[in-house]
């Protein structure tokens, strides 16, 4: 991985992790087109890359999320169920993380899911995040094991459980926004420990890389949050599911057909 490399994935991650598109299918789209092989350090690049993008959070709700200890429960009680899947099943899901077909597949059908979502769930009852209960949050966190299959997103899976239990648009995508932290700080943590514990070590470069990574991601999410609020809040999820259907729709179509996708 070289510098043009990092600098690519990190703003595609900061635009794409709180939008419900997949980032991570994106930067398996993106090292596709990129040729760039997918070895261990590019595999920890793309999930430790995201540190950057949950500090946006805390900048830019730092006020709401140093409220109250009880909602800090709440999100670990949401966190816990794709914790334990995750564990459970990481070799399975580092393999899927190789799939540009399986991230094109997840991309159509919540794309189809996200061009009716307005619609099922029209009444909403919580406009806060904060009155949610902890069986609320437990049902959220089932909606986010969704996300461990690559191309699928946290964000949507998360938003779309929200509004289940009730939540306004804005409300559920904002609760998506600070489960990311915990899930996030894991995932790294662990993916982190997986690459020592075979035998890697980070390198001046790479250490390097991941900390431009981590600020390009910071600088781009912070954009891409105040973008989506007012987007989602506004218009709803429509045009995001037209997106994911179409990029979906057009990187089944050229692996099918025998075409690669690498561009560079």
């Amino acid at each position: 991985m070289e510098v043009f490399h990092a600098i690519i994935l990190a703003i595609i991650e900061g635009l794409t992790e709180f939008l419900p598109v997949s980032s991570t299918g994106h930067m398996i789209i993106a090292s596709a087109l990129m040729g760039l092989e997918s070895d261990a350090f590019v595999k920890l690049f793309t999930i430790a890359i995201q540190l950057g993008t949950i500090l946006s959070v805390l900048v830019l709700y730092y006020k709401r999320f140093f409220k109250s200890f009880d909602f800090y429960f709440k999100l670990v009680v949401a966190a816990v169920p794709a914790s334990i899947l995750g564990f459970l099943f990481s070799d399975l899901i580092d393999g899927l993380l190789e799939s540009p077909l399986t991230v094109g597949i997840t991309l159509v059908l919540g794309g189809i899911v996200l061009l009716f979502v307005d619609g099922w769930f029209n009444q909403p009852t919580i406009d806060d995040s904060d009155e949610i209960s902890y069986a609320q949050a437990l049902k959220i966190g089932l909606f986010q094991c969704l996300a461990l299959i690559p191309g699928t997103s946290r964000s949507a899976s998360t938003i779309v459980g929200g509004m289940t239990q009730k939540l306004t648009r804005k409300a559920a995508a904002e609760f998506s926004f600070f489960l990311a932290l915990p899930m996030m700080f894991g995932a790294t943590v662990l993916k982190l420990k997986d690459y020592l514990d075979q035998g890697f070590q980070l390198t001046e470069k790479e250490w390097y890389l991941l900390g431009i990574g981590n600020f390009i991601g910071f600088i781009v999410a912070i954009l891409a949050i105040k973008f989506f609020i007012g987007v989602v809040s506004k218009y709803g999820f429509k045009a995001f599911g037209w997106y994911r259907i179409i990029v979906g729709g057009i990187i089944i179509v050229m692996l099918l057909s025998g075409k690669s996708l690498e561009i560079l």
